[in-house]
């Protein structure tokens, strides 16, 4: 009866927890913003003279002072205002790079689909219409009014088009501007297989007086709210920017952004603005001291610019290069940590990320053996209950004996159930006397449903699970079963387990204990495949498991 009443409060626990969790992404307080730490002069610098990153937030031009980047959005189409297109084809993208500023105007993941259903790749940046802009600009921003490659810039190519050739591993895409005496170069480079983006940019100084500026990298998007809906388990997931000022990682939701904006100088930091299993990352050189400044403007679109936090000198005759990384793609953990060590805290497993780090890490581990992750969420669910078998087979002792006990622990509730102190007081000489523990059965719940939770996270935003096949109808183990298969196993799983436990002796609470097998089945209908897989293979392991323990206490039952 214990077991069964601690599973009910634990599993509405777990309903509040994911409750609150969607509140606090959509509403809950932001910390606030770090006072940028003092910074070490480079050569030449000015702290005077830094160049205004805020200045960057508005795409209509380049104001010549801090606007705070709270301007409307221009009326006109973003993809109409970027110059020619420079397209770009590799093993793993479809780039669309635009002549005005050299900045990266759509990327389509040519290896993800849309959905199951929907055969279509993904777009992950696109600027055909300001409702669905998401845009990375990158320049260097000078100093005062004299010339400055920034994005707004017209920059020209030798090819319209550029392709990653069979046999070849490494594409690069040129850009050239100048001005007058000054020169500048920004070269994309992609990598077969690699969804990292380096832009390296030189300025070249061919006149009489050395020149100052500081480089740059610009994400806009726009935001719109995360609507929820218990049917689309991706509404669940945050969407849109945040930062790690190298040390923290930090969610910039609209509403802070309106309130305080944000300014913080760090080294070693990057910015991103996320999604669902996919990512759009800057990440500035990580022994630079690096201003990141983020603001959001009427139409909802958030800009982020991480700006180097000293000016650099190109004296007359120099040529200075800089150097940038990207990562436009799906939130593969591995090439994630190649680009920043921290990067990977763009995967966002929630307050349960302390289990779902290294259940991650097993589940990946099973999956480089035998290929199939449904197979591989099995042979977790068994390395689990092994793990922790012999709790669980204390926790079924101790219930099956309270299955042993239950016809005198009824006797005794109806010669005192006028009084609940005499019954309470009887039942736990009954419990003394036969060794029985009745709380013994709840540990073993307390230990899983962190497991369990950890799990739904790791399935929910773990992008080498998206789509991911197990066998039949199951084609996607991070959606939901889309014939309920599954759920409907699971709650007769549940069913059989309950019938293996002593009843609750309270009419009442019985009746209720009968409906939770129909409660959970609804209620796993619309979680990910994956984790029903799950419950459903632990449930079978705890139902065979509970046999044998029932079979041994009545066996030694008969012959005492």
């Amino acid at each position: 009866m214990e077991q069964q009443r601690l599973f009910l409060w634990l599993a509405l626990a777990f309903v509040m927890m994911l409750i609150w969790q969607a509140w606090v992404t959509d509403y809950g307080p932001r910390s606030a913003p770090t006072a940028a730490p003092p910074v070490a002069e480079a050569p030449g610098l000015d702290a005077g003279e830094l160049p205004p990153a805020a200045d960057l937030g508005d795409d209509s031009d380049l104001p010549a002072a801090p606007s705070g980047g709270t301007s409307m959005v221009p009326t006109v189409s973003p993809a109409a205002d970027s110059g020619t297109r420079v397209r770009v084809e590799t093993d793993v993208f479809e780039i669309d790079l635009g002549s005005l500023g050299a900045s990266l105007r759509r990327a389509v993941l040519s290896a993800y689909r849309v959905s199951a259903s929907n055969p279509a790749p993904v777009t992950l940046l696109d600027d055909a219409t300001v409702s669905q802009l998401y845009v990375i600009n990158s320049g260097v921003r000078g100093v005062g009014d004299e010339a400055q490659p920034t994005h707004r810039e017209p920059f020209a190519s030798t090819a319209e088009t550029f392709v990653l050739a069979d046999g070849q591993d490494e594409l690069r895409v040129p850009f050239a501007w100048s001005d007058g005496d000054l020169r500048s170069t920004k070269t994309y480079i992609f990598r077969r297989g690699s969804y990292e983006i380096d832009i390296e940019q030189t300025v070249t100084n061919e006149g009489s007086e050395a020149w100052r500026g500081s480089p740059y990298v610009q994400i806009r998007r726009r935001q719109p709210p995360n609507k929820r809906s218990m049917t689309d388990v991706e509404s669940f997931s945050y969407r849109g920017a945040v930062v790690y000022d190298g040390g923290k990682y930090e969610k910039l939701k609209p509403k802070a952004l309106r309130k305080d904006g944000l300014d913080v100088t760090a080294t070693g930091g990057w910015f991103a603005s996320i999604q669902h299993h996919f990512i759009g990352a800057a990440v500035p050189p990580e022994d630079t001291p690096t201003r990141f400044v983020a603001n959001i403007n009427d139409a909802g679109i958030v800009t982020q610019n991480a700006i180097a936090a000293q000016l650099y000198d190109v004296a007359p005759g120099e040529t200075v290069t800089f150097t940038q990384r990207l990562y436009v793609g799906p939130k593969l953990q591995e090439q994630l940590r190649e680009v920043s060590p921290r990067l990977p805290l763009a995967v966002d497993y929630g307050f349960f990320k302390i289990f779902a780090q290294p259940l991650y890490w097993v589940l990946d581990k099973i999956h480089s053996l035998i290929g199939n992750w449904g197979w591989s969420i099995i042979l977790l669910t068994i390395l689990i209950k092994a793990l922790f078998y012999k709790l669980s087979e204390q926790a079924g002792f101790s219930m099956a004996k309270m299955r042993k006990v239950a016809p005198r622990m009824k006797q005794l509730q109806e010669r005192y159930k006028d009084d609940r102190m005499q019954l309470n007081q009887k039942m736990m000489e009954l419990y003394k006397k036969e060794k029985v523990n009745p709380a013994a059965g709840c540990l073993p719940l307390l230990v899983q449903m962190p497991v369990f939770i950890a799990l739904y996270w790791v399935l929910l935003e773990s992008v080498e699970l998206r789509q991911a096949p197990f066998m039949l109808w199951l084609q996607d183990l991070s959606a939901r079963d889309p014939f309920f298969v599954l759920p409907v196993l699971m709650g007769i799983s549940m069913f059989v387990q309950q019938k293996m436990n002593p009843p609750p002796p309270d009419p009442v609470q019985a009746r209720i204990f009968q409906l939770l097998p129909i409660v959970f089945t609804f209620f796993f209908a619309f979680f990910p495949s994956g984790l029903v897989l799950y419950w459903l293979v632990n449930n079978v392991l705890t139902a065979a498991q509970q046999w044998r323990i029932n079979k041994v206490v009545e066996g030694a039952t008969a012959n005492a």
